[in-house]
């Protein structure tokens, strides 16, 4: 039995020279629908970041070109002086000391604690929920009730810390008067508010580790320790740079902890003793000098690019693998 060939579609007539396609208005609207919605989706975030972010960081360059005080009309144009001065002034490196001191303070215990926390909610433990829930009573809490609580907690008369070393013969400490104490008390209540929201981002990334890891590594007689610097540690490394960027950005603009600690003064104490360059910025706009602050506020931003590159370059660098 013979079989009939398929029959061949046949093809359109060519257009005539001169005749132009009929526009199909339907098809047009679903090709601007589809390239077009996804940018109309995104816009208002746009639009929002380059009202509320992009325009002041650029507008506060240009202030800070100026002799801009709200003491004269007039705002003259003087270039990098501004700069010149900032570079020369002490209470500006003070201010730079301080924040760096309460960061490192802050930010390397805060990571290495933050692990821990994650590595242990990460095992089989009863009421899960409830231990990871608590992780965020401390960051929801709000930082004038952490201050005037700490603030208790490390008092000088009647203070929970100097009871406990006065154990050890150790004499009544005032926390606030000095450098180093005011530093390590201000680290402590950044450390409690920030852990465990750390140690739930770190502990989602952990959740996405293949568990089939583990279970080789535990055939191998890895310890629990040995699982979470050999399989752990390697396996959510962008997360950890992800961490140690944004906490470095947020130990860099340290405001309200030390002015709450520091008697509510502006300077940190009587000797500067914990004033951060944010609350330096803060002081030289409650003087109205908005040229002058706008130059330190750029110094600041420029000292968060380099510390976080500089992170990120690290961290970057110590690739862990699973040999």
């Amino acid at each position: 039995m013979a079989t009939r060939a398929p029959e061949r579609q046949a093809a359109p007539p060519p257009q005539q020279p001169g005749k132009r396609r009929r526009f199909d208005g339907r098809q047009w609207r679903h090709q601007v629908d589809v390239k077009g919605s996804p940018y109309a989706y995104v816009a208002p975030f746009f639009l929002l970041f380059c009202a509320f972010g992009l325009f002041p960081v650029f507008y506060t360059a240009w202030v800070s070109l100026h002799e801009w005080t709200l003491l004269k009309d007039d705002h003259t144009f003087i270039g990098l002086d501004n700069f010149r001065e900032v570079v020369q002034d002490e209470y500006f490196w003070n201010a730079t000391f301080n924040t760096l001191s309460i960061g490192f303070l802050s930010t390397a215990p805060q990571l290495l604690l933050a692990i821990w926390l994650a590595h242990v909610l990460n095992r089989p433990l009863r009421a899960q929920t409830f231990f990871r829930v608590t992780l965020l009573i401390p960051n929801v809490t709000s930082v004038v009730a952490v201050v005037v609580i700490f603030g208790q907690i490390f008092g000088r008369d009647f203070g929970l810390v100097n009871w406990v070393l006065s154990w050890f013969g150790a004499g009544e400490i005032d926390w606030r008067a000095g450098t180093g104490t005011s530093h390590i008390a201000i680290s402590t209540m950044i450390m409690w508010r920030w852990t465990g929201y750390n140690a739930l981002i770190l502990l989602a990334a952990m959740q996405a580790v293949p568990r089939e890891l583990y279970e080789a590594a535990t055939i191998d007689g890895a310890s629990s320790f040995t699982q979470l610097r050999k399989v752990t540690i390697p396996m959510i490394r962008p997360t950890i740079i992800f961490v140690v960027i944004t906490s470095t950005i947020g130990a860099m603009q340290i405001f309200a902890e030390p002015l709450l600690f520091g008697a509510y003064s502006l300077t940190g104490g009587a000797d500067r003793q914990s004033q951060t360059l944010a609350l330096y910025i803060y002081e030289n706009f409650t003087r109205l000098d908005f040229g002058y602050a706008s130059a330190i506020s750029w110094m600041m931003f420029l000292f968060i690019v380099v510390i976080a590159a500089v992170n990120y370059f690290l961290t970057s660098r110590t690739k862990g693998d699973l040999r």
